[in-house]
């Protein structure tokens, strides 16, 4: 018998579960080498990446919405993010002193947005849509994370970017979004949470 959850959207989320270790460890155990310890991980979050854009738009056009559709790809978000964060904190320590701050809000707001959509979607029955400023924030969290992973390799071809301008220029776009996005949620879901039950 065929496993419905298994249709293509699906699939492709799990394959992006399955990039996050990989992108971690080649980040990690290729660190040492030049250039390609940074392009390959960067390639393996690239592929990730795209399969959750991917995965959307399938589901949507071909009507493959499923439940387990709607728990496993923004699951795999959050490991793919998640798993970029802890990775560049543990390889990449010019940068770390920073990334730790950037990576504490990114978490904390995806963990209380979650925990918000959960609470809604559980009273009412309804699953919360991304919002603009939503789509806005993954958009600048993967080009950001992009940029960090090449940014070493730019500040050795071009001497004034060695002091990772573009790094930083990242996870500050990142932090803004995260928060922005962060508040449009709590704005528009909190008149939903009844706080006295």
């Amino acid at each position: 018998m065929k496993n419905k959850h298994l249709n293509l959207p699906n699939i492709l989320s799990l394959i992006r579960v399955g990039l996050v270790p990989a992108f971690m460890a080649t980040l990690l155990y290729m660190q040492q080498i030049p250039v390609w310890g940074r392009l390959v991980p960067m390639a393996l979050f690239a592929i990730a990446s795209f399969t959750d854009f991917l995965d959307g738009h399938i589901a949507r056009k071909r009507g493959l919405v499923t439940d387990f559709g709607k728990f496993i790809d923004p699951l795999a978000d959050k490991f793919m993010v998640f798993g970029a964060l802890i990775a560049l904190l543990v390889t990449d320590v010019k940068i770390a002193p920073v990334l730790v701050w950037v990576a504490a809000i990114i978490m904390l707001r995806e963990l209380a947005v979650t925990s918000l959509r959960l609470v809604v979607a559980g009273k009412s029955g309804t699953v919360v849509a991304a919002s603009f400023f939503g789509k806005l924030k993954t958009v600048s969290q993967i080009v950001g994370f992009l940029l960090i992973f090449i940014d070493p390799i730019l500040g050795s071809l071009f001497p004034f970017l060695q002091n990772r301008v573009i790094s930083y220029i990242a996870m500050a776009l990142m932090t803004l979004t995260t928060v922005f996005s962060g508040i449009d949620y709590a704005i528009a879901l909190w008149p939903s949470i009844d706080t006295n039950q």
